[in-house]
């Protein structure tokens, strides 16, 4: 690459030559794309609720302790559509499948809001690590399976009244008839059933075959929330891999934490034009 191309001149070139891409994304990415966990829009969904509990955003009130199955699920079938099914695919994520599709590549992401696959992305190609709003399970992992929620949520964004939805709605685990939870990493009870494990397989042996090879780690919007996913990694097989170039495109923490690493592009903008 020529010495005195810029950032985004080498980054774009970086991809031009590469024969595999791996994309990392992180939350910064959906907020880039413009779907925002605070500001007007959330306020206007959440206005009864912010009234209510004293919401801030959509993030911190997640952890918000309801005192009632009934209060909990009108608040996470708000949140799930808001953030999982309302928005179509972001152009965006649609500019990012243009930017990789005629190259193999492969998606980890530690987003839950589907943008991947809306955008057309292959699902066999994105691998969800943290889990997917818009599927369920059993709170307590009685059995390691889960379970599409689109139809319930939208029925329960629907009835919902007072901060509740009907007590017939709130579901109930098929097997050990306890309460159900959205497939989200929050503790030690989260599914991983067969496809979450095919998908991580195909992860590593993406890894794999590509080490060796033109690789290209497109780190888009992963700060330090959970770094050793994505962030961590991508910087070690950078480091450790001989054709790897990793481009990290983050507007708040565009930092390398591996000193003289080679073939580092830092970006605090994206490739939206």
């Amino acid at each position: 690459m020529n010495s005195i191309q810029t950032p985004l001149q080498k980054a774009e070139a970086a991809i031009a030559e590469a024969d595999y891409i791996l994309i990392g994304a992180g939350a910064g990415l959906s907020t880039a794309a413009g779907i925002h966990y605070v500001g007007p829009e959330f306020e206007a969904t959440f206005k009864d609720m912010i009234e209510r509990y004293g919401f801030t955003d959509l993030y911190t009130s997640s952890f918000y302790p309801f005192k009632t199955e009934e209060e909990k699920w009108a608040y996470w079938s708000r949140h799930i559509d808001y953030a999982r099914f309302a928005p179509e695919a972001k152009p965006l994520y649609k500019r990012l499948l243009e930017l990789v599709q005629d190259k193999e590549y492969f998606v980890i992401t530690t987003n839950v809001d589907g943008q991947f696959v809306k955008a057309g992305f292959d699902p066999d190609k994105v691998f969800e690590v943290q889990g997917d709003y818009g599927l369920m399970q059993c709170a307590t992992t009685c059995h390691p399976k889960r379970y599409s929620n689109e139809s319930l949520v939208k029925q329960m964004v629907a009835e919902q009244k007072d901060c509740r939805v009907p007590s017939e709605l709130v579901p109930i685990c098929p097997v050990c008839g306890g309460p159900m939870e959205i497939n989200v990493r929050k503790d030690r009870f989260f599914v991983e059933d067969e496809r979450w494990h095919a998908l991580a397989h195909r992860y590593y042996e993406f890894v794999e075959k590509a080490s060796d090879q033109k690789l290209v780690l497109l780190e888009y919007g992963v700060g330090y929330n959970t770094p050793t996913i994505i962030r961590f990694p991508f910087e070690r097989m950078a480091s450790e891999f001989p054709q790897t170039t990793l481009i990290r495109i983050n507007k708040d923490y565009p930092d390398c934490q591996t000193p003289g690493l080679k073939n580092y592009i830092s970006l605090r903008t994206g490739f939206e034009r």
